[in-house]
Parts: structure tokens; sequence; C-alpha cells
């Protein structure tokens, strides 16, 4: 079930809400608990393209995301690219509606999705805070695609969908990962990037108590 908060806008609301009805394929997928520092946490969450720089400089993944055209690109590494937007943000719940295509060997898979990833600080062990997520998503195939790849496409489409859930969670839990074992190695990794925004950098260096 797709969580839409009562804040949402009935207009954006409304657009979420169709693409999960008429959705070609769906899923979840929960991570337990593991180590985190909230404010740096959300710090990646609300400054996507700066986040797939650490991903990138700390080899978690191959997310590309760059600003162009007044609009947010995502390129996966394994075939996805395309636009996507934060539609909504409160503490414990992030809305993302995307649209794209996947190269495969078929024909292009052209759609939209909606992502929610939700997630929890839980008590403090051992001095450190921990964070559970969970991450939901429906992905909305045109039409004229289904027509096309038919039965022979769903399990391609559910796979995928399924494997960028999985692989979405578990970078958060790498970078995560690498920051408890040593802040000041992914700054200096992050740092070597020639083309790392300056000012965002700063910011994550003050987040992460980084001399």
């Amino acid at each position: 079930m797709l969580p839409l908060p009562d804040k949402l806008p009935p207009g954006e609301r409304h657009r979420l809400e169709q693409i999960a009805k008429r959705a070609f394929a769906s899923t979840q997928v929960t991570f337990e608990p593991y180590p985190v520092r909230p404010e740096v946490f959300e710090y990646l969450l609300d400054h996507p393209e700066f986040a797939s720089h650490v991903t990138r400089a700390i080899r978690a993944a191959r997310y590309k995301i760059w600003h162009e055209d007044d609009a947010l690109w995502l390129d996966d590494g394994w075939g996805v690219r395309g636009t996507f937007s934060q539609v909504y943000a409160e503490p414990g719940l992030r809305l993302m509606r995307a649209q794209g295509a996947y190269q495969s060997a078929l024909p292009d898979i052209k759609g939209r999705a909606v992502v929610a990833l939700a997630y929890r600080f839980g008590p403090v062990t051992e001095g450190r805070a921990q964070v559970s997520t969970t991450l939901t998503s429906f992905v909305q195939i045109d039409s004229t695609v289904v027509r096309t790849i038919g039965k022979m496409g769903g399990p391609l489409v559910q796979k995928k969908a399924d494997r960028e859930a999985r692989q979405l969670l578990k970078v958060f839990r790498k970078v995560s990962r690498a920051i408890e074992d040593n802040a000041a190695a992914v700054i200096a990794k992050v740092r070597e990037r020639p083309d790392v925004p300056r000012a965002e950098l700063e910011e994550f260096r003050k987040l992460l108590r980084v001399p």
C-alpha cells in the first residue's frame, strides 16, 4: 500500500494514486535497523545530486544524478535513465515521482513510477542511533510498451523493480557504514571529485564533524 499523508496536495495525490492504480509492477522492501547519524541520513536524502557524488566516491553505487534544463536526472548505471522529483517530505517519509526508460534486450520500456521511502530512527545502541527503512514503489508502463512486450516483459519489469528497491536501500546502508567506520576518509574521497558542489561539501563536512 502506498503511504500518502493527509498533507499531500490534492493534485499530487491524484497523480501518485493514478500511477499506483495502473501499476504494471510494485514492490516493497524492508531493511533491518543499522547504525546511522540521523542528521547526515536526512541531509543526503534532501540533496540527491550531492548524495550521488558520495556514493560514487566510495564506490557504493553507480548512480549519477544531475540537474539539466530545470529537471533532476538519474542514471542508475544499469539501464535506467530519466527524471525525478521529490514531491513530499516530512520526518520519516519521502515521496518521489519519476519518469524515464529502461534499456534492455527488449525495446526501451518507458513509464512512470512513484517511490515512497519510510524510515524510523530507533533507540540509541552503544551511543549510536539506528534507522529502519522501507521502500515501496509502483511502476506504470506506457500502454504502447505493454502491448509490445506483453507477458514476456512482465517478469523483467518486476525483477528490475525489486532489484532497484533492494539496491537503493543497500546503498543507504553502505554509505552509513562507511561514515561510521571513517568519516574523514569519506570526506577525503568526495573532495577528490572535481565536479562536486563545494558549498554542499562544506556543509557535509561540518555535519560529519571532520576538521
